[in-house]
Protein backbone atom coordinates (compact mmCIF):
# COMPACT_ATOMS: atom_id res chain seq x y z
CA UNK A 1 0.00 0.00 0.00
CA UNK A 2 1.59 3.30 -1.14
CA UNK A 3 0.16 6.83 0.18
CA UNK A 4 -0.32 9.16 -3.37
CA UNK A 5 -2.19 12.40 -2.23
CA UNK A 6 -4.30 14.12 -0.09
CA UNK A 7 -7.34 16.26 -0.03
CA UNK A 8 -8.03 19.75 2.03
CA UNK A 9 -11.41 20.35 3.76
CA UNK A 10 -12.99 23.12 5.69
CA UNK A 11 -16.29 22.78 7.52
CA UNK A 12 -17.81 24.54 10.44
CA UNK A 13 -18.75 23.43 13.97
CA UNK A 14 -22.13 25.22 14.60
CA UNK A 15 -22.33 26.03 18.29
CA UNK A 16 -25.28 27.94 18.04
CA UNK A 17 -24.36 30.31 20.86
CA UNK A 18 -21.18 32.02 21.73
CA UNK A 19 -18.22 30.48 22.70
CA UNK A 20 -14.78 31.76 23.15
CA UNK A 21 -12.49 32.63 26.44
CA UNK A 22 -11.11 35.16 28.43
CA UNK A 23 -9.21 36.05 24.93
CA UNK A 24 -12.29 36.72 23.04
CA UNK A 25 -15.61 34.88 21.82
CA UNK A 26 -16.99 34.01 18.47
CA UNK A 27 -20.02 35.63 18.85
CA UNK A 28 -21.95 33.76 16.17
CA UNK A 29 -20.60 30.23 17.60
CA UNK A 30 -19.55 29.14 13.79
CA UNK A 31 -16.32 27.72 14.58
CA UNK A 32 -14.01 26.81 11.41
CA UNK A 33 -12.94 23.06 11.54
CA UNK A 34 -10.33 22.24 8.81
CA UNK A 35 -10.15 18.48 7.46
CA UNK A 36 -7.61 16.47 5.82
CA UNK A 37 -7.89 13.31 3.97
CA UNK A 38 -5.15 11.51 2.84
CA UNK A 39 -5.60 8.80 -0.11
CA UNK A 40 -3.81 5.61 -0.63
CA UNK A 41 -3.33 3.33 -4.03
CA UNK A 42 -5.72 0.64 -2.54
CA UNK A 43 -8.38 3.04 -2.08
CA UNK A 44 -8.55 3.39 1.49
CA UNK A 45 -8.51 7.03 2.70
CA UNK A 46 -7.53 8.21 6.17
CA UNK A 47 -9.04 11.50 7.94
CA UNK A 48 -7.60 14.59 10.12
CA UNK A 49 -8.97 17.20 11.74
CA UNK A 50 -6.53 19.67 11.77
CA UNK A 51 -5.08 22.63 9.93
CA UNK A 52 -3.10 22.52 6.35
CA UNK A 53 -0.42 25.41 7.26
CA UNK A 54 2.67 24.08 4.89
CA UNK A 55 1.10 20.93 3.94
CA UNK A 56 2.75 20.71 0.66
CA UNK A 57 6.06 20.67 2.15
CA UNK A 58 4.77 18.20 5.15
CA UNK A 59 3.15 15.95 2.71
CA UNK A 60 6.56 15.36 1.13
CA UNK A 61 8.25 13.56 3.61
CA UNK A 62 5.39 10.86 3.27
CA UNK A 63 4.61 10.80 -0.44
CA UNK A 64 4.71 7.46 -1.54
CA UNK A 65 5.71 5.70 1.45
CA UNK A 66 3.58 2.76 2.88
CA UNK A 67 0.73 4.00 5.44
CA UNK A 68 0.88 1.81 7.65
CA UNK A 69 4.94 3.00 9.03
CA UNK A 70 2.92 5.88 11.08
CA UNK A 71 5.62 6.04 13.53
CA UNK A 72 8.50 6.68 11.28
CA UNK A 73 6.40 8.25 8.90
CA UNK A 74 5.83 10.86 12.29
CA UNK A 75 9.40 11.34 12.62
CA UNK A 76 10.14 12.19 9.03
CA UNK A 77 7.75 14.79 9.15
CA UNK A 78 9.45 16.65 11.51
CA UNK A 79 12.68 16.21 9.83
CA UNK A 80 11.00 18.16 6.86
CA UNK A 81 10.75 21.26 9.25
CA UNK A 82 13.71 20.70 10.94
CA UNK A 83 15.21 24.60 9.77
CA UNK A 84 12.16 26.34 10.74
CA UNK A 85 10.97 24.20 13.30
CA UNK A 86 7.28 22.15 13.94
CA UNK A 87 5.94 24.63 16.11
CA UNK A 88 2.06 26.19 16.42
CA UNK A 89 0.15 25.24 13.48
CA UNK A 90 2.89 23.03 11.31
CA UNK A 91 2.74 21.10 14.28
CA UNK A 92 -0.72 20.44 13.75
CA UNK A 93 -0.42 19.86 9.98
CA UNK A 94 1.88 17.00 11.06
CA UNK A 95 -0.95 15.81 14.04
CA UNK A 96 -3.91 16.17 11.09
CA UNK A 97 -1.43 14.02 8.90
CA UNK A 98 -0.55 11.41 11.39
CA UNK A 99 -3.90 10.66 12.65
CA UNK A 100 -5.27 10.08 9.07
CA UNK A 101 -2.20 7.41 8.55
CA UNK A 102 -3.09 5.58 11.80
CA UNK A 103 -7.50 6.09 10.73
CA UNK A 104 -5.62 4.22 7.50
CA UNK A 105 -3.28 1.53 9.43
CA UNK A 106 -6.37 0.48 11.28
CA UNK A 107 -8.75 0.74 8.32
CA UNK A 108 -6.04 -2.35 6.67
CA UNK A 109 -6.00 -4.41 9.60
CA UNK A 110 -10.20 -4.57 10.09
CA UNK A 111 -10.40 -3.32 13.46
CA UNK A 112 -11.11 0.07 15.39
CA UNK A 113 -7.84 2.29 16.56
CA UNK A 114 -9.13 1.62 20.09
CA UNK A 115 -8.72 -2.07 19.42
CA UNK A 116 -5.42 -2.02 17.34
CA UNK A 117 -3.61 0.09 19.89
CA UNK A 118 -4.23 -2.17 22.73
CA UNK A 119 -7.35 -0.51 23.93
CA UNK A 120 -9.60 -2.87 26.35
CA UNK A 121 -12.11 -0.62 27.26
CA UNK A 122 -14.14 1.41 24.65
CA UNK A 123 -15.26 3.61 27.21
CA UNK A 124 -13.61 6.81 27.66
CA UNK A 125 -14.07 9.05 30.93
CA UNK A 126 -15.02 12.84 29.82
CA UNK A 127 -15.58 15.81 31.65
CA UNK A 128 -17.94 18.50 30.04
CA UNK A 129 -16.19 21.99 28.55
CA UNK A 130 -18.35 24.49 27.15
CA UNK A 131 -16.35 27.19 25.64
CA UNK A 132 -18.65 29.53 28.21
CA UNK A 133 -17.05 32.72 28.91
CA UNK A 134 -19.70 34.28 26.50
CA UNK A 135 -22.86 33.09 28.07
CA UNK A 136 -25.22 34.76 30.41
CA UNK A 137 -25.99 32.66 33.77
CA UNK A 138 -29.37 31.33 32.50
CA UNK A 139 -27.35 30.26 29.71
CA UNK A 140 -24.88 28.68 31.67
CA UNK A 141 -27.16 26.67 33.37
CA UNK A 142 -28.76 25.58 30.33
CA UNK A 143 -26.11 24.67 28.83
CA UNK A 144 -24.14 22.27 31.40
CA UNK A 145 -27.82 20.95 31.95
CA UNK A 146 -27.47 19.32 28.69
CA UNK A 147 -24.23 17.64 29.57
CA UNK A 148 -25.71 16.32 32.87
CA UNK A 149 -28.63 14.88 30.80
CA UNK A 150 -25.39 12.62 29.36
CA UNK A 151 -24.14 11.89 32.99
CA UNK A 152 -21.42 13.92 33.17
CA UNK A 153 -20.72 15.01 36.59
CA UNK A 154 -17.35 17.00 35.95
CA UNK A 155 -16.64 20.24 33.99
CA UNK A 156 -14.54 22.66 32.78
CA UNK A 157 -15.40 26.85 32.95
CA UNK A 158 -13.82 29.25 31.04
CA UNK A 159 -13.00 32.50 33.68
CA UNK A 160 -10.18 34.50 34.98
CA UNK A 161 -11.56 38.60 34.52
CA UNK A 162 -12.96 38.73 37.91
CA UNK A 163 -12.87 36.62 40.36
CA UNK A 164 -16.60 37.15 41.76
CA UNK A 165 -17.78 36.38 38.58
CA UNK A 166 -16.34 33.46 38.32
CA UNK A 167 -17.10 32.18 41.74
CA UNK A 168 -20.98 32.64 40.80
CA UNK A 169 -20.35 30.85 37.57
CA UNK A 170 -18.52 27.88 39.09
CA UNK A 171 -21.38 27.69 41.80
CA UNK A 172 -24.49 27.40 39.17
CA UNK A 173 -22.61 24.78 37.55
CA UNK A 174 -21.66 23.47 40.72
CA UNK A 175 -25.43 23.18 41.77
CA UNK A 176 -26.72 21.99 38.24
CA UNK A 177 -24.22 18.60 38.28
CA UNK A 178 -24.89 18.17 42.00
CA UNK A 179 -28.82 17.98 41.23
CA UNK A 180 -28.06 15.95 38.40
CA UNK A 181 -26.14 13.46 40.98
CA UNK A 182 -28.37 13.51 43.29
CA UNK A 183 -26.17 14.90 46.04
CA UNK A 184 -22.44 13.88 44.56
CA UNK A 185 -20.24 16.14 44.58
CA UNK A 186 -19.34 17.15 41.13
CA UNK A 187 -15.59 17.97 39.88
CA UNK A 188 -14.65 21.86 39.01
CA UNK A 189 -12.02 23.01 36.83
CA UNK A 190 -11.15 26.88 35.57
CA UNK A 191 -9.08 26.84 32.46
CA UNK A 192 -7.84 30.77 32.12
CA UNK A 193 -5.80 30.13 28.47
CA UNK A 194 -2.98 32.17 29.98
CA UNK A 195 -4.24 35.14 31.08
CA UNK A 196 -2.38 35.84 34.51
CA UNK A 197 0.75 36.57 35.51
CA UNK A 198 1.76 34.25 38.61
CA UNK A 199 0.97 36.90 41.45
CA UNK A 200 -2.07 36.96 39.96
CA UNK A 201 -3.48 32.98 39.35
CA UNK A 202 -2.45 32.86 42.97
CA UNK A 203 -4.20 35.56 44.32
CA UNK A 204 -7.32 34.27 41.89
CA UNK A 205 -7.44 30.74 42.71
CA UNK A 206 -6.86 31.32 46.60
CA UNK A 207 -9.85 33.55 46.69
CA UNK A 208 -12.07 31.10 44.58
CA UNK A 209 -10.61 28.21 47.06
CA UNK A 210 -11.96 30.15 50.37
CA UNK A 211 -15.78 28.31 49.19
CA UNK A 212 -14.64 26.17 46.32
CA UNK A 213 -12.88 22.90 45.45
CA UNK A 214 -11.13 23.11 42.02
CA UNK A 215 -9.30 19.92 40.94
CA UNK A 216 -7.27 21.80 38.11
CA UNK A 217 -7.14 25.32 37.34
CA UNK A 218 -6.01 25.26 33.45
CA UNK A 219 -3.04 27.27 31.56
CA UNK A 220 -2.70 30.07 34.92
CA UNK A 221 0.20 31.80 32.87
CA UNK A 222 2.24 31.58 30.11
CA UNK A 223 2.38 28.08 28.61
CA UNK A 224 6.54 28.22 28.30
CA UNK A 225 7.03 29.44 32.13
CA UNK A 226 7.91 26.53 33.43
CA UNK A 227 9.48 28.44 36.81
CA UNK A 228 5.77 30.58 36.77
CA UNK A 229 3.60 27.41 36.60
CA UNK A 230 5.46 25.52 39.14
CA UNK A 231 5.03 28.63 41.17
CA UNK A 232 1.26 28.83 41.19
CA UNK A 233 1.29 24.91 41.80
CA UNK A 234 3.31 25.62 44.98
CA UNK A 235 0.98 28.36 46.06
CA UNK A 236 -2.85 27.05 45.61
CA UNK A 237 -4.49 23.96 46.73
CA UNK A 238 -5.84 22.95 42.81
CA UNK A 239 -3.60 20.84 40.18
CA UNK A 240 -2.01 23.03 37.23
CA UNK A 241 -3.23 21.14 33.61
CA UNK A 242 -0.99 22.70 31.26
CA UNK A 243 0.03 21.31 27.68
CA UNK A 244 -2.49 21.56 24.64
CA UNK A 245 0.01 24.76 23.28
CA UNK A 246 3.18 22.89 23.40
CA UNK A 247 4.71 20.93 20.82
CA UNK A 248 6.95 18.37 20.68
CA UNK A 249 8.40 16.43 23.87
CA UNK A 250 11.52 19.44 24.10
CA UNK A 251 8.65 21.91 25.06
CA UNK A 252 7.19 19.09 28.07
CA UNK A 253 10.51 18.61 29.12
CA UNK A 254 11.43 21.71 31.17
CA UNK A 255 7.93 21.79 32.75
CA UNK A 256 8.34 18.21 33.89
CA UNK A 257 11.51 18.93 35.06
CA UNK A 258 10.41 22.08 37.14
CA UNK A 259 7.56 20.14 38.89
CA UNK A 260 5.23 22.63 36.94
CA UNK A 261 2.31 20.48 35.72
CA UNK A 262 -0.04 18.74 37.59
CA UNK A 263 -1.87 17.25 34.80
CA UNK A 264 -0.95 17.09 31.48
CA UNK A 265 -2.92 17.74 28.25
CA UNK A 266 -2.20 17.65 24.50
CA UNK A 267 -4.06 19.14 21.95
CA UNK A 268 -6.64 16.92 19.91
CA UNK A 269 -5.01 18.23 16.66
CA UNK A 270 -1.25 17.29 18.18
CA UNK A 271 -1.92 13.81 16.74
CA UNK A 272 -2.39 10.22 18.02
CA UNK A 273 1.87 9.47 18.05
CA UNK A 274 2.67 12.90 19.93
CA UNK A 275 -0.17 11.99 22.57
CA UNK A 276 1.37 8.54 22.68
CA UNK A 277 4.86 9.96 23.04
CA UNK A 278 3.43 12.55 25.96
CA UNK A 279 1.74 9.93 27.86
CA UNK A 280 4.70 7.68 27.87
CA UNK A 281 6.76 10.65 29.08
CA UNK A 282 4.28 11.69 31.83
CA UNK A 283 4.26 7.92 32.69
CA UNK A 284 7.53 7.94 33.66
CA UNK A 285 6.54 10.79 36.62
CA UNK A 286 3.87 9.07 37.54
CA UNK A 287 1.49 12.13 36.23
CA UNK A 288 -1.78 12.06 34.94
CA UNK A 289 -3.20 12.82 30.77
CA UNK A 290 -5.71 14.43 29.68
CA UNK A 291 -6.63 14.79 25.99
CA UNK A 292 -7.78 19.10 24.94
CA UNK A 293 -9.71 19.25 21.50
CA UNK A 294 -13.10 20.37 20.35
CA UNK A 295 -12.69 16.88 17.71
CA UNK A 296 -10.46 14.61 20.17
CA UNK A 297 -11.14 11.34 18.45
CA UNK A 298 -7.88 9.92 17.48
CA UNK A 299 -6.84 10.90 20.96
CA UNK A 300 -10.10 9.05 22.47
CA UNK A 301 -9.11 5.97 20.35
CA UNK A 302 -5.51 6.43 21.77
CA UNK A 303 -6.48 7.14 25.78
CA UNK A 304 -7.77 3.55 25.70
CA UNK A 305 -4.70 1.95 25.73
CA UNK A 306 -2.45 4.39 28.05
CA UNK A 307 -2.34 3.58 31.81
CA UNK A 308 -2.49 7.43 32.99
CA UNK A 309 -5.12 8.93 30.82
CA UNK A 310 -7.36 10.93 34.00
CA UNK A 311 -9.94 12.12 31.37
CA UNK A 312 -10.90 13.56 27.98
CA UNK A 313 -11.98 17.00 27.18
CA UNK A 314 -16.20 17.12 25.64
CA UNK A 315 -16.92 20.44 23.88
CA UNK A 316 -19.66 20.01 21.55
CA UNK A 317 -22.40 17.23 21.66
CA UNK A 318 -22.62 17.02 17.71
CA UNK A 319 -19.81 16.61 15.47
CA UNK A 320 -18.68 19.38 12.85
CA UNK A 321 -20.97 19.79 9.85
CA UNK A 322 -20.77 17.12 7.55
CA UNK A 323 -18.75 15.04 9.72
CA UNK A 324 -20.27 11.55 11.50
CA UNK A 325 -18.45 9.66 14.04
CA UNK A 326 -19.01 6.13 15.79
CA UNK A 327 -19.00 6.85 18.94
CA UNK A 328 -21.54 8.46 21.76
CA UNK A 329 -21.70 10.16 24.90
CA UNK A 330 -23.40 8.11 27.96
CA UNK A 331 -23.37 7.87 31.68
CA UNK A 332 -20.32 10.50 31.97
CA UNK A 333 -18.09 8.94 29.15
CA UNK A 334 -17.23 8.42 25.09
CA UNK A 335 -18.47 5.37 24.05
CA UNK A 336 -16.16 3.62 21.32
CA UNK A 337 -18.14 1.98 18.25
CA UNK A 338 -16.28 -0.91 16.16
CA UNK A 339 -15.87 0.60 12.62
CA UNK A 340 -12.60 0.01 11.53
CA UNK A 341 -9.95 2.89 11.68
CA UNK A 342 -11.45 5.97 13.49
CA UNK A 343 -15.30 5.62 12.76
CA UNK A 344 -14.92 8.88 11.22
CA UNK A 345 -16.92 10.03 7.97
CA UNK A 346 -16.83 13.70 6.21
CA UNK A 347 -19.77 13.94 3.29
CA UNK A 348 -17.24 16.13 1.58
CA UNK A 349 -20.38 17.78 -0.91
CA UNK A 350 -22.09 18.65 2.40
CA UNK A 351 -19.16 20.54 3.76
CA UNK A 352 -18.17 21.88 0.32
CA UNK A 353 -21.77 23.73 0.61
CA UNK A 354 -20.85 25.34 3.62
CA UNK A 355 -21.26 29.33 3.54
CA UNK A 356 -17.90 30.03 4.40
CA UNK A 357 -17.82 33.62 2.30
CA UNK A 358 -17.55 35.77 5.43
CA UNK A 359 -14.17 38.72 6.35
CA UNK A 360 -11.61 37.36 8.13
CA UNK A 361 -11.96 37.01 11.83
CA UNK A 362 -9.71 39.95 13.75
CA UNK A 363 -10.34 39.47 17.29
CA UNK A 364 -11.59 36.24 19.01
CA UNK A 365 -10.00 33.85 21.19
CA UNK A 366 -7.37 32.88 18.75
CA UNK A 367 -5.78 36.41 19.96
CA UNK A 368 -4.13 37.38 22.43
CA UNK A 369 -5.77 40.40 23.59
CA UNK A 370 -3.10 43.74 24.58
CA UNK A 371 -3.89 43.70 28.22
CA UNK A 372 -3.70 39.82 29.02
CA UNK A 373 -1.69 39.57 32.00
CA UNK A 374 -1.52 43.58 32.93
CA UNK A 375 -5.27 44.19 33.66
CA UNK A 376 -5.19 45.87 37.28
CA UNK A 377 -8.82 45.52 37.78
CA UNK A 378 -11.57 43.04 36.93
CA UNK A 379 -13.13 43.43 33.40
CA UNK A 380 -16.15 45.32 33.49
CA UNK A 381 -18.95 45.48 30.52
CA UNK A 382 -17.84 49.38 30.24
CA UNK A 383 -14.30 48.13 29.51
CA UNK A 384 -15.48 44.78 27.23
CA UNK A 385 -18.49 44.63 25.33
CA UNK A 386 -21.26 41.51 26.01
CA UNK A 387 -20.82 40.44 28.88
CA UNK A 388 -17.04 41.93 29.41
CA UNK A 389 -15.48 40.36 26.76
CA UNK A 390 -14.43 41.48 23.04
CA UNK A 391 -16.76 39.53 20.56
CA UNK A 392 -15.88 38.30 17.16
CA UNK A 393 -16.99 36.21 14.24
CA UNK A 394 -15.39 33.29 13.63
CA UNK A 395 -14.46 32.74 9.94
CA UNK A 396 -12.26 31.14 7.11
CA UNK A 397 -10.65 33.08 4.29
CA UNK A 398 -12.49 31.88 1.13
CA UNK A 399 -9.84 32.92 -1.34
CA UNK A 400 -7.52 29.63 0.14
CA UNK A 401 -9.71 26.56 2.05
CA UNK A 402 -5.71 25.59 2.85
CA UNK A 403 -4.69 29.07 4.66
CA UNK A 404 -7.11 28.70 8.09
CA UNK A 405 -6.30 29.00 11.92
CA UNK A 406 -6.24 26.00 13.90
CA UNK A 407 -9.27 24.84 15.69
CA UNK A 408 -9.68 22.27 18.55
CA UNK A 409 -7.21 24.15 20.96
CA UNK A 410 -9.41 26.73 22.77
Amino acid sequence: MRITGYRTLTTIQEWGRPVGDANGVFADGKVPVPIVVVETDEGLTGVGIGPHVEIERIFAAIDGEDPRAVTTLYDRMLRHTFKAGHAGPVFGTIGALDTALWDIKAQAAGQPLWRLLGGRDRRVPAYASGLDIGLTDDELVSTYTRYAGHGLRAAKLKGGLDIEQDRRRLNLVKEVLSEAGHGLRPGLMLDVNEAWTRKQAVRHVCELERTLDLIWIEEPVRRWDAEGLAAVGRGVRASVATGENLTGLEQYRPLIAAGAVDVVQTSAIGGVTHFLRVSALAHAYDLPVSPIGNSPLGLLHAATSVPNHLTSELQNLWPPVGVSADLHVEDGAFVLGDSPGLGLRVDEQRIRAVDRHQAPAVDGPNVRPEQAGRRLLAATDDVLPAAGFPLARAATPAHNSNQVSPTGRH
